[in-house]
């Protein structure tokens, strides 16, 4: 059984027992999450597909961390200008583990 899922603009395939990394959310660790932007369900061979979304159907989670993803490093660069510019960014996400998929 899997299903897929919208957060933050992204699509994810989750399924039962996997954790995911999202978007950050708010909420403490160890409080609950619904996501209720359902796209797909696959169980028992059968497949529900949304038109966007499934109107009954979500997924809850429980919040295991918070933190921030690795270093993306944007470097920019013209080449007679003497023009260089060195960014960094690092995404916040929060790591979901998947308790149930209901549709």
């Amino acid at each position: 059984m899997y299903a897929v899922i919208r957060s933050g603009g992204k699509q994810y395939r989750v399924e039962p027992g996997a954790v995911v990394w999202v978007e950050a959310l708010p909420g403490e660790v160890g409080s609950k999450v619904t996501f209720k932007e359902v796209l797909l369900v696959k169980a028992d061979g059968e497949v529900k597909l949304g038109n966007p979304t499934l109107a009954k159907a979500k997924v809850t989670g429980t919040v295991v961390e918070h933190g921030k993803q690795k270093k993306v490093r944007v470097f920019k660069f013209k080449k007679n200008s003497q023009y260089k510019i060195l960014r960094g960014h690092r995404q916040h996400y929060t790591a979901v583990k998947v308790e149930e998929i209901s549709a």
